[in-house]
């Protein structure tokens, strides 16, 4: 365990507990969060999750801009949560399959990647979850627990113990965050 792991695992809570609860600061708490982790996670050799910290920071980026233009100053309104279609639910997760199948393929054929397949479905699973958490979608809460369930398994393979078991944290706070964005879909107060 490095202090960059201890660190990254202190911001990450800070920032997913934000983002619950739909406050903007996540965002920048965030950034913080994935820089870190970037190091941390090419230090172990684990390429597409470092690649998927420089991906969040760009999502990351997109996030805080989109909420912030999404937000109504005048009547103190937020971006509200929505659901994505069914169909094109199922259609980001045939494509997420198979983007974690190639990407996982390419990283076994050409680099020294540590469980290739598995880092391949967190990178992705991550992207699309990240993304609908920026569209303020619903549906990133239940795709963060699929993606926080593979995740523990890979880290504590890795000897990341300390991340594992902050996924574990973000596995619950999944649960909390799907719970409190759904009640403010029907304005029932937590």
């Amino acid at each position: 365990m490095s202090p960059w792991e201890i660190i990254g695992t202190v911001l990450g809570i800070i920032g997913v507990a934000l983002m619950v609860r739909q406050n903007i600061w996540g965002w920048p708490v965030g950034l913080m969060q994935v820089a870190v982790y970037a190091w941390v996670f090419y230090d172990v050799k684990l390429y597409s999750d470092a690649l998927l910290q420089l991906c969040f920071f760009g999502i990351q980026l997109y996030g805080w801009v989109h909420w912030l233009r999404g937000a109504h100053v005048a009547t103190r309104s937020t971006l509200p949560v929505t659901r994505l279609e069914p169909v094109a639910l199922a259609l980001w997760l045939v494509i997420g399959a198979g983007a974690a199948v190639g990407w996982g393929t390419l990283m076994a054929r050409t680099t020294d990647a540590a469980l290739p397949y598995w880092d391949a479905g967190i990178l992705v699973g991550s992207l699309i979850a990240q993304g609908w958490q920026a569209q303020k979608r619903l549906e990133c809460w239940p795709g963060w627990l699929a993606v926080n369930t593979v995740a523990i398994g890979v880290y504590w393979a890795k000897d990341l113990h300390l991340t594992a078991g902050l996924y574990v944290v973000f596995w619950g706070m999944a649960l909390w965050g799907w719970r409190e964005w759904r009640r403010s879909m029907t304005g029932v107060s937590a």
